[in-house]
């Protein structure tokens, strides 16, 4: 803490400046508007299994469940924004923002599940998304929270709905990810506190859903297409394989790109199989080959090792 008369620098605990005595005082917390995605996880049933349970016990099993969610949490870039007795709520988005955290999110929940179920617990989760009042310095030193605003709320009352073992999302987060991530509509569900039922979805499995190709034409990347249609061509009639590397900034087209290319030779008859390299989560340097190994398979990321085994030897 810096004192405002002299500028000298004092400890966090300090009331007055070291040097000139002058009266410190911390200097409010600065907030902004951002849109987040909150995450909620809370354990099923485990207040009935502790009534008569040794309290160590009861600490060594919670201690386990909140290291198993945090490292979840951390690997995929979210924020832990506390523990409340054997929930779990976490923030991303915020302090640092990416541009897929909705997905992050959900793919924290579905792993922080796995990791309790590999616990022999059970938990519900649920994932919102919207606009968020966001403290740039919560924590300890300013005792505020780091997200506040009705997305928060309404995250804790989507897990209420969820069953056990599930992820439920909101309306928002199933927007965003929805080309990422497998979902099954659960409809309107009741929410208490509001005047009108959620739109919620229940989160399947975490992959690569196809994304349909939109209906318009593509406009300005004829030459683009034109080459790569060229290079598909030359591939499969000298029966060669080639590799082609699409560089440009966000939002400047790639994906559309692919998709399009995609869509001409899926008309020609062929296959395609995507794969993507995630930056968080488990880094392998074959990651995206693995995921096409298991789109052809059928197998989800969050099956058991049995069923894997099961669809290879199918």
């Amino acid at each position: 803490m810096r004192c405002g008369r002299c500028g000298e620098e004092n400890p966090d605990r300090a009331r007055f400046c070291l040097a000139c005595g002058a009266p410190l005082e911390a200097e409010p917390a600065k907030q902004e508007r951002k849109l987040v995605s909150v995450l909620f996880v809370d354990l099923v049933d485990f207040t009935r299994q502790s009534d008569r349970a040794d309290p160590e016990d009861v600490r060594d099993t919670l201690r386990a469940y909140q290291i198993a969610a945090k490292q979840r949490i951390d690997d995929f870039g979210g924020t832990m924004e506390k523990f409340i007795g054997d929930a779990v709520m976490a923030v991303f988005g915020a302090p640092v923002s990416h541009g897929d955290d909705a997905e992050r999110a959900v793919r924290a929940g579905l792993a922080v599940l796995q990791a309790v179920e590999e616990l022999n617990l059970e938990a519900r989760a649920a994932v919102n998304t919207g606009e968020a009042v966001v403290t740039l310095a919560s924590g300890a030193p300013t005792g505020e929270a780091l997200a506040t605003g009705d997305v928060v709320n309404t995250a804790s009352r989507l897990q209420t709905t969820a069953r056990t073992g599930t992820l439920v999302v909101g309306e928002d987060t199933f927007r965003l990810t929805r080309n990422a991530i497998t979902y099954r509509s659960l409809g309107a569900v009741p929410a208490k506190g509001k005047e009108k039922p959620l739109q919620a979805w229940v989160a399947v499995a975490a992959g690569l859903a196809a994304r349909p190709r939109p209906d318009v034409d593509m406009v300005g990347r004829d030459r683009e297409l034109g080459l790569l249609l060229s290079i598909w061509q030359e591939a499969t009639s000298n029966r060669h394989p080639h590799l082609v590397t699409v560089l440009g900034p966000p939002g400047i087209g790639k994906s559309r790109l692919q998709r399009e290319l995609s869509h001409r030779v899926q008309g020609d008859g062929a296959a395609v199989l995507r794969g993507r390299c995630l930056p968080y989560g488990e880094r392998a340097a074959y990651g995206a080959f693995t995921q096409m190994v298991q789109a052809i398979a059928g197998i989800y990321e969050n099956d058991p090792a049995e069923s894997r085994g099961r669809s290879f030897r199918l």
